[in-house]
């Protein structure tokens, strides 16, 4: 990327971090070009020179933003934490980014909702795909999914725990039940037995010990 690029690219990276709180608090109608160009610190000029229409901006802008929320997921499936650490960080963040969409497609312009649903469903069969695939993956070699539960299996229990997680999470600070999002948490990995995968084994080891002193 030369000079002329980096320039571009700083202006437009201001132009997203500008217009994604702007059309998120008030919708796309009632924030004008002049604005976005105000808080961004460049021309009006500039923001159609780039995308032409404020309609496009806003689709880019989406695009923009869900990458960096991928980059984020992908960040924290990268760190130290355990895998249940990272399932329940990923879960919270992707609970609350789907009620933030959910919030914006009714304020999206009419014309280019159907534009927007089309941009989330594409980047769902094609990023988000390989990033769950990506996890699964992880989450097998690490012993915490079944070797034989498809992805697709996967991903819809996953999406099923971070619904209600998006539920609880949708309270204010001081009423989140975090003690209640960490039994769910459990839930997740241990189902309704209650044992951890280790505790299983120990407690078959002992019980096959048993009979085998029986027998004896």
């Amino acid at each position: 990327m030369d000079g002329y690029e980096r320039r571009k690219q700083a202006k437009v990276d201001k132009i997203f971090t500008a217009s994604f709180p702007l059309f998120s608090k008030f919708g796309f109608h009632k924030v004008s070009v002049n604005e976005i160009a105000r808080q961004a610190n460049v021309s009006p000029a500039t923001i159609y020179n780039y995308f032409g229409t404020k309609e496009q901006l806003y689709l880019d802008m989406m695009a923009d933003w869900m990458d960096k929320q991928l980059e984020r997921y992908e960040s924290i499936l990268d760190s130290d934490l355990s895998f249940p650490e990272k399932t329940r960080e990923i879960m919270l963040a992707e609970a609350a980014n789907v009620k933030l969409l959910a919030e914006a497609m009714p304020t999206a312009p009419f014309a280019d909702r159907g534009r927007l649903t089309q941009l989330l469903e594409t980047y769902g069969e094609g990023k988000v795909r390989d990033f769950f695939m990506k996890y699964a993956a992880l989450g097998k070699r690490e012993g915490f999914i079944r070797d034989g539960l498809s992805d697709e299996t996967t991903a819809v229990y996953f999406n099923m725990y971070k619904n209600e997680l998006g539920r609880l999470w949708g309270a204010t600070d001081a009423e989140r039940p975090h003690r209640r999002i960490d039994m769910l948490m459990e839930l997740f990995f241990y189902g309704l037995i209650g044992e951890t995968p280790s505790a299983k084994s120990e407690k078959e080891r002992t019980g096959r010990g048993a009979e085998s002193g029986e027998r004896a």
